[in-house]
Parts: structure tokens; C-alpha cells; sequence
């Protein structure tokens, strides 16, 4: 929960009455898209991408003030490079792999996110979330110049719906009075407290900490290293812990623990807030304050994220801590599981069912990201004398022993999940690596003059590793493109380690789906069956 005022700082779709509010019939879209955040932008662009029309509505009429988010992982960025809007966000954002620990003044050791080479992107890149946000709307408009089926409607909000077993009714209210639309699909996109939740009568269930932390955005030139300094027990905010990243524009971004009985208010005095940035930079260094809030968290998830024809992504279907970075770039991943099942259904090329699957994936991803960000709550915080010397322990030992390092936990920094288990995996003739087993995310790679994730950008996909495959072969509706990669060191160890070559079917949003020692055009009809949902 955020005690901070919403002000507008890039407004990208300012409110403009259509002529949908002025006709005699209701108007049924595919798909409803609630909520213009990053999230609901990301996937608006993605089902554009596809072909699929999509309509986004936003109670604002742009991105809102403030950083919120500002560490976007290397995952994240891989999405955004097949929505074409990467680049953009590297080139502003501030880079970084390598994350500091402190104890009190002493750095107790270091880390690096990315140790190995082979990759285009960094493990993170600090940006605030309002120019994430902007990058994706360019990208839309840029798109739509060419026909790109996607609308957005600034000032709209949504005040009732209405489901039904083949759409959604919606109504919505604007500066120029309500009126009414239909869905075949709505996505709910509508953050933390989603009015969209407590209009279909659904809960958000978890736990919530009771400990305050402030953030204080601010201005200034200084020397300190571009990297993640997090300071247990520093001594400008004794007993508590606290965190420092640089962001674009010479903002950097300080985050204090202030702890549970904090006087909130109290805590947002200009001067107060004033005086712990200086404790923690000094007085020498001239800044300027951008934005500060005070804020709790929860991590919390719904039971079911998928209901009739109304579907929940980001923070509206699960929330959790800021610490380890897995909120916007959990609901990253949230879209790119949902955009090409989706798209396939609309198609009818997959069955209704296909979403249901949505709910498997995702759910299993939000309770990793849960189960990750209340361990570190845990630990920042410790609920008991036991807890709080178990860390203190750790943080001593961690100082000259390795095998301590791993169990201090200043917040586990988002990956990728790996959708192990899921009804959409298909076999595994090859067992290992690990790492790219069938649910894995693909690694990048070096290939050619580029990457070998610029050639896994549209839909499934086979990929001959040293070993031939066709080119494009159709199963029943579903193409599959193809293509050989002659491997190099970097590749067979990713994807091939010990085998002489290797044939992997990858889906549209870049999993393994199967992967054999060889091509079998009978295995791969029945992955691709399987991964469709049609199986």
C-alpha cells in the first residue's frame, strides 16, 4: 500500500469522446483490455502484434508521476525486444549486473546477476516505470500508423460488469457521461486493488506486513557506482535496513525501512525525509527531492485468475513485495503467457480451454515469486528473537564464508520461471541441460550477427541444433517454422551439453515445449497438440 498523490507525467491518450458512446447498439469487442498501466499496454501490443483487436480502457489519461517500478530484468527486456520496444528502454534505462551487501559500513560481499557472456541483454536495467510505460504506447502508436488494431481510451472507467458464458458487459463512465460495451474477452489489468475484482466478487488472499518503508526519489551528481548497494543496519538508519539504485535522468532512488509503528505522515515531513537522504549521502552533495511516498506491502494472490471470459494479469492477480524486483516483471510474464493463447483462441485455432492453462503457469509463477518475496520479508524483518539471531549469524559469517552468502537475503532478484509440470509440456528425449528442459524459458545466445532469441520472435517454433529440420510444416491450423543452428560453445552448452544434436519445439512466448534427439514429425504433431491445449 502506497501513500503517495497521483500526478500525470507523460500524457499519453488524453480523453476523446468516440462515436461508440453516441450509437444504438452496444458494441462487442474481442477483447477488453482494463487498465493502461505496463501491463495492460504490454499486452495490448502483443495481441496487436498478432493480429487481434483489442481496446484499452484507463480511468487516467497517461503515466502517472513517480518511479514505482524501476528494475526491469533481463527477461523482462526479452519481451519487450519481440514487442519491438526494447531497445528503447536499454538505451534510457541505467544498466547493471552487479548487487553490493552491507553491514552496518562494511561490505560483506558482492554479487554479480550475470556472470556469463552470450547474452544481449544485462540481468537489469533501472528505468522508471513511467517511461516503461511511455516506450510501450510509442511502440503502439508507431504500429498503429500501420494498421496496428489497437485503441486506447483515456478517462474511461469502468463501473460495472456484467458476465455472461460468451462475453463480458461492461459499463463505463467518461467526462461525457457513461455508456456501454461487450467483451468477448476482459482482462483485468487494473492493479493491486482492481475494482474489476470486487466487481465479480473474488478475494485476495496472503499476508500482510506491517512494516513502513520509505522511498525518497532524488536529483543529484554524484560519483557512486552504478550497481545495488543494500545496507543492513546502516548507520544513518540504525536497527533498520536500507537500499540505493541509480535511475536515468541523475535520479537515484533510496529506499529506508522505518519499521512497523512508524508515524507515516510524520515520516513524509519534507525536512525529516530531508535529513535521512543526507545521513545517507552526505551533506556535500546538493539534491533535489522528485518524489517520496511511504508504503507496506502484501503478498497476496487470488485463488483462480482465470473466471468465465474475465482474466486477472499483474497486480490484480497477485502482489508482492518490492524486494527482489518481481512485480512488474512477474506481470511481464503474465502477458506473454496469456497474449498467444489468447490470440489462438480468438483465431479458433485452439480451444477455450487453452486459457485454463493460463491459470496453471502463472499461478505456479506467482507463488514462487511469493514464497521468494515473503522469505526476505522474513528476513528483513524478523518476527522473533530465533529469527533475528538466525540473521545476524548469517550476516557475520557471510563476511569470510561463501556458503553463508546465499542464505543473506536482501530480496531474491526476479528470473524467469519455469513452467515444470505444466499440462502444455511435451517430451523430453534429452534430459539434459537442465536449463532448457521442457516449461524452461530459452537461453539467449550469440547466432550469426545477432541473437538467437531475435529468431524465436512469432510462433512456435523448431530449432535443429546441429541437425536439420524443416522449414515450415502445418499441424492441422498450427505453423511451424524452422530453422538449423550450427553450435558453437556457447550454444551446446545451453542446449545441447553432451548430445550430438538436438531438435526443440519452442512456443510462441519462448519455452521449450519438447525436445528430442531428433526430428519426428509424428512427436512434434503431438507437442504441438499437446501445447495447444488440443490434446
Amino acid at each position: 500500500m502506497v501513500q503517495a498523490r497521483y500526478r500525470t507525467a507523460f500524457q499519453l491518450y488524453p480523453y476523446e469522446r468516440v462515436a461508440e458512446q453516441d450509437a444504438a447498439t452496444v458494441t462487442r469487442h474481442p477483447v477488453v483490455i482494463v487498465g493502461g498501466g505496463p501491463i495492460g499496454m504490454a499486452l495490448a501490443l502483443d495481441l496487436g502484434l498478432k493480429g487481434i483487436p483489442a481496446l484499452v480502457l484507463d480511468d487516467h489519461d497517461g503515466v502517472g508521476q513517480g518511479s514505482r517500478a524501476i528494475c526491469f530484468a533481463k527477461r523482462t527486456l526479452e519481451i519487450c525486444d519481440r514487442l519491438g520496444a526494447g531497445q528503447a528502454m536499454v538505451d534510457k534505462g541505467v544498466v547493471w549486473n552487479l548487487g553490493r551487501v552491507y553491514k552496518g559500513e562494511e561490505e560483506i560481499y558482492n554479487f554479480n546477476l550475470l556472470p556469463e557472456d552470450g547474452h544481449r541483454r544485462p540481468a537489469f536495467i533501472n528505468l522508471q516505470q513511467p517511461y516503461f510505460e511511455k516506450f510501450l504506447v510509442d511502440r503502439i502508436r508507431e504500429k498503429q500508423a500501420e494498421g496496428l488494431p489497437i485503441e486506447i481510451r483515456g478517462q474511461n472507467r469502468v463501473t460495472s460488469v456484467e458476465t455472461h458464458a460468451d462475453h463480458v458487459a461492461l459499463e463505463i463512465d467518461t467526462p461525457d457521461g457513461p455508456y456501454r460495451a461487450e467483451a468477448d474477452w476482459l482482462i483485468a489489468c487494473d492493479g493491486a486493488n482492481s475494482p474489476i475484482r470486487d466487481m465479480i466478487g473474488q478475494g485476495f488472499a496472503g499476508r500482510v506486513f506491517e512494516d513502513n518503508f520509505l522511498i525518497a526519489d532524488i536529483r543529484m551528481q554524484a560519483e557512486f557506482p552504478v550497481e545495488r548497494r543494500f545496507w543492513f543496519d546502516p548507520p544513518f538508519n540504525r536497527g533498520e535496513t536500507a537500499l540505493l539504485h541509480k535511475q536515468p535522468d541523475d535520479v537515484w532512488r533510496l529506499d529506508f525501512q522505518l519499521g512497523p509503528n512508524a508515524d507515516r505522515k510524520a515520516e513524509l515531513d519534507e525536512e525529516k525525509v530531508r535529513g535521512r537522504v543526507r545521513g545517507m549521502i552526505g551533506d556535500d552533495i546538493p539534491f533535489e527531492l522528485v518524489w517520496t511516498s511511504v508504503y507496506t506491502f502484501r503478498c497476496c494472490t487470488m485463488d483462480r485468475y482465470v473466471h468465465g471470459r474475465v482474466v486477472f494479469a499483474g497486480d490484480s492477480a497477485h502482489q508482492v513485495s518490492p524486494f527482489g524486483a518481481r512485480g512488474a516483471n512477474g506481470g511481464i510474464q503474465d502477458i506473454d503467457n496469456l497474449g498467444w493463447k489468447l490470440a489462438l483462441v480468438l483465431q479458433g485455432r485452439a480451444p477455450e480451454s487453452l486459457i485454463e492453462t493460463y491459470h496453471d503457469e502463472r499461478k505456479h509463477g506467482a507463488l514462487e515469486n511469493i514464497r521468494n518475496s515473503s522469505r526476505t520479508a522474513d528476513f528483513l524483518t524478523p518476527r522473533s528473537p530465533a529469527h533475528e539471531l538466525f540473521r545476524e549469524a548469517v550476516l557475520t559469517l557471510a563476511r569470510d564464508h561463501a556458503f553463508a552468502r546465499p542464505m543473506v537475503n536482501s530480496g531474491r532478484l526476479s528470473v524467469p520461471c519455469v513452467y515444470d509440470n505444466s499440462p502444455l509440456n511435451g517430451g523430453d528425449g534429452l534430459r539434459h541441460p537442465a536449463r532448457t528442459r521442457p516449461g524452461a524459458p530459452c537461453p539467449d545466445a550469440p547466432l550469426g550477427d545477432g541473437f538467437l532469441l531475435d529468431r524465436l520472435a512469432g510462433g512456435f517454433t523448431l530449432v535443429g541444433f546441429d541437425t536439420d529440420v524443416p522449414d515450415r510444416v502445418d499441424f492441422d491450423g498450427i505453423e511451424v517454422t524452422g530453422f538449423r543452428v550450427d553450435t558453437d560453445d556457447t550454444i551446446r552448452d545451453r542446449y545441447l551439453d553432451a548430445h550430438a544434436f538436438a531438435v526443440y519445439l519452442v512456443r510462441p512466448d519462448q519455452h521449450v515445449a519438447a525436445r528430442w534427439s531428433r526430428y519426428d514429425e509424428a512427436a512434434v504433431a503431438e507437442a504441438v497438440d499437446r501445447a495447444t491445449g488440443r490434446a
